[in-house]
């Protein structure tokens, strides 16, 4: 199969595009022929070598989440049928989405619904999972809430704010200017212009904070929350960062793989409460430019590689 390698930590020059063995369906897997796989902030991060699986071997396949159709099954599989369109995303420590094919436990995918593009798909698979885990399962945002959501026009925010909206809370965002009618547009009923504004000013009596921009942001996340609020977190703090409040709850949500948020997701699809992102869509072979788009970090939504 063809597939997008990464050769070696490093630039995006290290990913070259080439062959690679087939997958094989194992008990309980299903191979899948990708048609799309979404670009991550993760992916260059492991190229970079600053978030690397202690076992990886060169050349390496990134990529965590995909949308394709069931090429063959393995023993044992009795919930899909070959030409099923699926989507989903690999098990913690596993990659491998950058490639025509991939094999994968099939009680962690879903089968794609017609309406949804296998390009909207891969977009949505692992940040409507992060913004599931985050909002619904570990901030347990409620309706009436507050909730500042950083890095708004993100591709976890991106559905962060249209979910919370959907539980009925009152969304506070930051963006750049040339994002804030985006996000306005996905529901946040207050934008913060993060170059110009002091967020803690700006935003205050917050429940919940969702962190997913990290670094120097973190300090002023505390800033906002009432005593007994939430932060959650998927963007690592400074190295040494300590919270500098004791009354509030700092959380990072465990963002496991299963078909239940898939399902939970698809929900919130056909209700339409929750819509895909803005995506740039790149060919496969041109993984290096969108590694470049990513790694600069002010993108809007999200980045998809096709397949075929």
């Amino acid at each position: 199969m063809k597939a997008m390698l990464l050769t070696g930590q490093g630039g995006p020059e290290m990913l070259r595009y080439g062959e690679a063995p087939d997958p094989v369906a194992g008990p309980g897997d299903v191979v899948v022929d990708i048609h799309a796989a979404s670009v991550n902030a993760a992916d260059y991060k492991v190229r970079r070598g600053s978030s690397i699986h202690s076992d990886i071997r060169f050349p390496h396949i990134l990529g965590r989440d995909f949308s394709g159709v069931v090429a063959s099954l393995g023993v044992g599989v009795t919930d899909f049928a070959v030409g099923d369109a699926v989507f989903g995303v690999t098990a913690p420590g596993i990659e491998g989405a950058y490639a025509e094919k991939i094999a994968i436990k099939a009680a962690i995918i879903a089968k794609k619904p017609p309406g949804l593009g296998h390009v909207e798909a891969a977009a949505l698979a692992l940040t409507s999972l992060t913004a599931l885990w985050a909002l619904e399962d570990t901030a347990r945002l409620k309706a009436g809430e507050t909730v500042l959501i950083q890095g708004g026009a993100g591709g976890v925010a991106s559905v962060a704010i249209q979910l919370a909206k959907h539980i009925g809370a009152t969304v506070i965002t930051t963006a750049s200017p040339s994002n804030h009618a985006y996000v306005r547009g996905l529901g946040a009923d207050t934008v913060i212009d993060y170059r110009t504004q002091d967020v803690a000013t700006a935003a205050r009596d917050c429940d919940v904070v969702f962190d997913t921009v990290g670094g120097a942001v973190r300090s002023g996340c505390y800033a906002v929350l009432k005593p007994g609020g939430r932060l959650v977190w998927i963007a690592p703090a400074p190295e040494g960062f300590r919270p500098p409040r004791s009354d509030v709850e700092t959380l990072r949500p465990k963002v496991d793989r299963d078909r239940a948020h898939l399902l939970r997701l698809l929900e919130l699809v056909a209700a339409g409460a929750v819509r895909p992102p803005t995506i740039v869509r790149y060919p496969l072979a041109d993984a290096a430019a969108a590694h470049r788009v990513s790694e600069g970090r002010h993108l809007q939504g999200k980045l998809v590689l096709e397949v075929r």
